[in-house]
């Protein structure tokens, strides 16, 4: 994939095991995710978010969304689309990647892989099970 470019920058780390970048508020505590841009940005510090949460609510993307804002892939394939709580930060609106069958509660951990034959986009997997 390091041929691919981030679907935008700033909103994970490039590193072996990224991580989200999100917000944290200078005087309320509270966390965002993305990290807010140009002027909100000043009242934000950035801060890295954990790699591991617990699915909150998901759907199924079944139909091509609207061109604008949509600006993916002519060929659409349904997705998993959810909400994935990050312990104690916040909660992100993510794919969700793999094969097992979602159930609300279940861990997830963050991934990134490709969102069209150009970039790439975060998304949240089942955590594999130990043997």
């Amino acid at each position: 994939m390091s041929t691919l470019t981030p679907i935008a920058a700033g909103l994970w780390t490039d590193e072996a095991e990224p991580r989200l970048i999100g917000g944290k508020h200078r005087t309320s505590g509270e966390i965002v995710f993305p990290m807010p841009l140009g002027d909100a940005a000043l009242h934000y510090e950035p801060m890295l978010l954990a790699r591991r949460g617990t699915l909150w609510s998901w759907t199924v993307q079944s139909f091509r969304p609207k061109s604008p804002p949509y600006d993916g892939p002519e060929d659409f394939t349904p997705f998993a689309l959810g909400y994935v709580e990050l312990p104690g930060e916040v909660i992100v609106e993510t794919r969700l990647t793999g094969t097992a069958e979602l159930t609300i509660g279940m861990p997830l951990e963050l991934t990134i892989e490709p969102f069209d034959a150009r970039r790439t986009t975060f998304a949240f997997r089942p955590i594999e099970a130990p043997i």
